[in-house]
């Protein structure tokens, strides 16, 4: 059975990914990681959240995959020592010379080569693999064919892959956008998402942002098409055959400065086909499309698995992200007896409005929220209060951590 890797862009959301059936979860200490807008772990969070995800069986993946310019490698060294004391189960690095630091200040930690690395070849996982990694994070631009080829030709070298999540306009993540309209380096972990910015052509040469209109960009029109930026997010929950078959060791889901409710429904969908797939009784459930329509995500398509980038460039002229529905609550207990559940509030809602519960392995379940109580047991009509604390009662059994959502 191949891992299913999960995001967790803070506490919650690595709880969230745990909970609803992640075998790891990749996440970034508060430098040297390439999601800077994350909430991202202190070194003292970051050895809480490895004993909490170490005590569920689940493996922690630390990224450490910017590009360090020379005057801050005496910083990275003071960070890798005081990683000696956390067992993270892998590095995720891009870059030579933080691959050659890890090696000598973290010999016993597994490395695993970022997508920014852009491996696209066998021979350079070959080359990777001799320089001490143990697991490369394939390019994006790989094709399912070329994947299973360098699978064959490398049996020895674990293989990850992107199967859900957010595209970058750009090689593997490598851009530059956001450095000239921002002065923040998307490949230093400041990425502001230009390429998901709202445009608008100015004559026939020329592409004007909405906030920046004295920052033209110039573009060129060839044989009547235009280059638009904004790609679609992957999705390949109807190929879950095809990637179970693909030899490849590990399923990464997108998504570290997206939310609890994103990490849990995404996770738990994929969970729920890949253990089909495993039972020998797969058959496709539209339910797990649906599951994950609710989260907020740009259109779906498969990425580059089935298309060439170059004939196909994967974008979209939908001019936003497709929002999910409300996360409403999460369940903190529940009483058997009088069938009445401790919930903390999330967003707004109140007593008649249709509802959905979201439990580990299991699709959402709609229902009537009916009578609901504050914590000093006076009815109440609705949940104002953020992270507001209440009792509500239950249509059936219900456990710590399900999620209640707005039905759609």
């Amino acid at each position: 059975m191949p891992e299913l890797l999960a995001p967790a862009g803070n506490f919650e959301k690595l709880r969230a990914a745990i909970l609803y059936g992640a075998d790891a979860v990749y996440l970034s200490g508060r430098m040297f990681g390439m999601r800077a807008a994350a909430d991202n772990f202190s070194t003292e969070e970051l050895g809480a959240a490895v004993s909490y995800a170490h005590e569920h069986h689940v493996r922690v993946y630390l990224t450490v995959n910017v590009m360090p310019r020379e005057h801050e490698y005496p910083l990275l060294r003071t960070y890798f020592e005081e990683l000696k004391s956390i067992p993270v189960d892998a590095l995720i690095i891009a870059d030579l010379g933080v691959l050659a630091l890890a090696k000598e200040l973290l010999p016993g930690v597994p490395i695993h080569i970022s997508t920014q690395a852009n491996v696209v070849s066998a021979e350079t996982c070959r080359a990777y693999q001799a320089l001490g990694a143990e697991r490369i994070v394939l390019a994006r631009e790989l094709t399912m064919e070329e994947i299973k080829r360098i699978r064959d030709a490398v049996p020895d070298v674990e293989l990850e892959a992107f199967i859900h999540g957010s595209m970058c306009i750009s090689y593997s993540g490598r851009c530059l956008l956001s450095n000239f309209f921002t002065g923040r380096d998307a490949n230093r972990g400041m990425c502001t998402q230009p390429c998901r910015w709202n445009y608008q052509l100015r004559g026939h040469y020329e592409l004007i942002e909405e906030k920046r209109p004295d920052t033209p960009i110039s573009i060129e029109e060839v044989n009547g098409e235009a280059f638009f930026m904004s790609s679609r997010d992957t999705c390949m929950i109807e190929h879950i055959p095809e990637l179970m078959e693909s030899g490849i060791d590990s399923f990464k889901i997108e998504g570290r400065i997206k939310s609890a409710y994103y990490a849990a429904v995404v996770t738990n969908t994929y969970r729920m086909a890949m253990n089909a797939y495993a039972a020998g009784n797969y058959v496709y459930d539209p339910h797990w499309g649906r599951e994950l329509d609710s989260v907020s995500h740009r259109p779906y398509h498969t990425g580059y698995y089935f298309d060439d980038p170059t004939a196909n460039a994967n974008t979209t002229d939908y001019p936003g992200y497709l929002r999910e529905n409300a996360y409403l609550a999460v369940v903190l207990s529940y009483n058997e007896e009088n069938g009445v559940a401790l919930l903390q509030q999330r967003n707004k809602y109140s007593c008649g409005d249709m509802v959905e519960l979201l439990t580990p392995g299991k699709t959402g379940v709609a229902f009537l929220a009916s009578a609901m109580w504050n914590e000093a047991n006076e009815p109440i009509e609705a949940v104002p209060h953020p992270q507001m604390r209440f009792y509500m009662k239950m249509p059936f059994a219900v456990k710590p951590g399900d999620i209640l959502r707005a039905a759609t």
